[in-house]
């Protein structure tokens, strides 16, 4: 294999000294994340030997796992005394684009990024009829919507794509997407809006450590991927 189109792994590469994840699930008990705070723990000492410098803990909150900021804060709390390590913790939430999310857009209860950015998610595989009333609806309130995963969407299209982009829409990838970890059409779309430059930020979407590991370790990335990933790392 020619110098040129040799790949390698993120972990290797040394692409997430410094870099802030938008996306994870490793505040522990809340969610279909991790569990305990055994695991979170050694979720983020991994995370410190990749050099990662912020983590933004983005639990869900959906009608099926109504966690409410209260509950999440107060867990939050908990983590940062325990964990004494470098990496800066932050606090958002992943809100699924349901009636629940509508109630808490109505009363500004939003757990939110810096800049009022909003972490937000449909089905992987079936849409909300009215998906883009609710990124207008909290445009309107706001708030800037960061669209979670969007190449792992089933229904979004080339052309979908391009209406996000020109709505001012954020898109966040995941890094296990360019890894093949969600399958081959994700794999293909993350490719494909990372060279269109749709992408804003990027984030590992931490469930489980070993699985990130092999997302993390997996030897598949250009060279004009990572140049790319540079500018959406931060």
């Amino acid at each position: 294999m020619g110098i040129f189109n040799r790949k390698t792994s993120i972990a290797k590469s040394g692409l997430l000294k410094g870099a802030t994840d938008r996306h994870s699930h490793i505040l522990y008990g809340v969610d279909d994340g991790i569990r305990d705070l055994v695991d979170s723990l050694a979720c983020l000492e991994y995370y410190e030997k990749l050099g990662v410098a912020d983590l933004w803990l983005t639990p869900h909150i959906m009608e099926d796992v109504p966690n409410t900021t209260e509950r999440l804060k107060a867990r939050f709390n908990e983590l940062c005394k325990s964990y004494q390590g470098p990496i800066r913790l932050h606090l958002a939430a992943e809100y699924m684009m349901d009636s629940l999310l509508l109630e808490k857009l109505a009363a500004h209860d939003l757990l939110t990024m810096e800049d009022n950015i909003v972490l937000v998610e449909t089905s992987t595989w079936r849409a909300p009829e009215d998906w883009l009333y609710f990124l207008e609806k909290i445009q309107a309130a706001g708030y800037k919507p960061l669209f979670a995963h969007v190449e792992r969407y089933q229904y979004l299209k080339a052309e979908d794509y391009d209406k996000l982009y020109r709505m001012g829409i954020r898109m966040q990838l995941n890094y296990g997407s360019l890894t093949g970890f969600y399958g081959e059409t994700a794999q293909r779309k993350s490719r494909e809006l990372l060279a269109k430059g749709y992408y804003s930020y990027c984030g590992s979407d931490c469930h489980r450590l070993h699985n990130v590991e092999k997302q993390f370790t997996s030897d598949c990335l250009k060279k004009a991927e990572l140049s790319l990933l540079r500018d959406c790392i931060r």
